[in-house]
């Protein structure tokens, strides 16, 4: 035990500066251009779906919570709302680059969730047009809420910075330490037994993870993704499905929990199968 202890430590601590100067860059674009970027997706009209999509890939939860409030007022499609959840990636991003051998890694995922954002997205709004219950806007009867408005962001860049770097460093110490104790106890065959470690089904257990709303979900993946046990195309299913605290913003600003349910159902299912997609491809090649 005391061996497990001392390399989770040390594997957590060797990420600490990378972790923190990735969440400095993050907080300094959100606070120079989070008004900007939140005009641009509730004012892009058809093109709304492309820049939900492209603002859900800069990590952090802001846009997530903020399409759902906008999609909750009836600003923003159902089609632009999905774009944001399936191109966020909440905390994997800090993370990978907390690797610094994980660089490439990075790219490809943002490029591919991109695109399934987009493709499903256009999809989904060219559908409910065809069945005419496309949205319509009504009149917000309230100001759309401050971006991540549940973080200390007002407070400056680096107590922001310093708080967002302690908290997912918190959840990585966990993270690893159970992945630890799991590969040293249960055994790393049954642990890939468990995650279907080289099944094609496995991005739709990826994909049940990253439901759960919260961050340690996205760090979960990630750790999981560069320790080998989950493939490429579970990572994608996983953090496509993970809307971070997106979800939970829905189900407090829209009171259709029947329509929820259904708009969460659609975002696990996109995520899974796109993930299945990837995995079958690479069975098939």
């Amino acid at each position: 035990m005391k061996e497990i202890i001392i390399d989770t430590l040390m594997d957590s601590v060797k990420m600490l500066p990378f972790l923190f100067i990735s969440y400095l860059i993050i907080e300094y674009i959100e606070h120079k251009s989070s008004k900007k970027l939140e005009k641009i997706l509730s004012t892009s009209g058809k093109f709304s779906t492309i820049a939900g999509a492209l603002l859900g890939c800069i990590p952090q939860c802001g846009f997530s919570l903020t399409a759902s409030n906008l999609y909750a007022s009836r600003v923003i499609s159902l089609g632009t709302l999905l774009a944001v959840f399936l191109s966020t990636s909440d905390e994997a991003i800090p993370v990978l680059l907390s690797h610094p051998q994980s660089g490439m890694s990075i790219l490809k995922i943002i490029i591919t969730k991109l695109i399934i954002a987009i493709i499903i997205g256009f999809l989904i709004d060219f559908i409910m047009k065809k069945l005419n219950k496309k949205d319509h806007k009504h009149e917000v009867d309230e100001h759309i809420h401050e971006m991540c408005s549940h973080c200390d962001c007002e407070h400056g860049i680096l107590k922001s910075t310093i708080k967002h770097t302690i908290e997912i460093f918190i959840f990585l110490i966990i993270v690893i330490f159970l992945l630890n104790i799991a590969i040293h106890y249960i055994g790393e065959e049954n642990l890939s037994k468990f995650l279907m470690t080289g099944n094609i089904f496995q991005p739709f257990i990826a994909g049940i993870i990253g439901l759960i709303p919260n961050c340690a979900s996205s760090v979960l993946l990630t750790e999981l993704y560069i320790s080998g046990n989950i493939s490429f195309a579970s990572i994608i299913a996983g953090l496509s499905a993970g809307a971070g605290m997106g979800t939970v913003v829905l189900f407090r600003s829209n009171k259709n929990i029947k329509e929820n349910l259904k708009i969460v159902l659609l975002l696990y299912l996109a995520g899974s199968i796109s993930g299945f997609i990837i995995e079958l491809i690479g069975f098939l090649i």
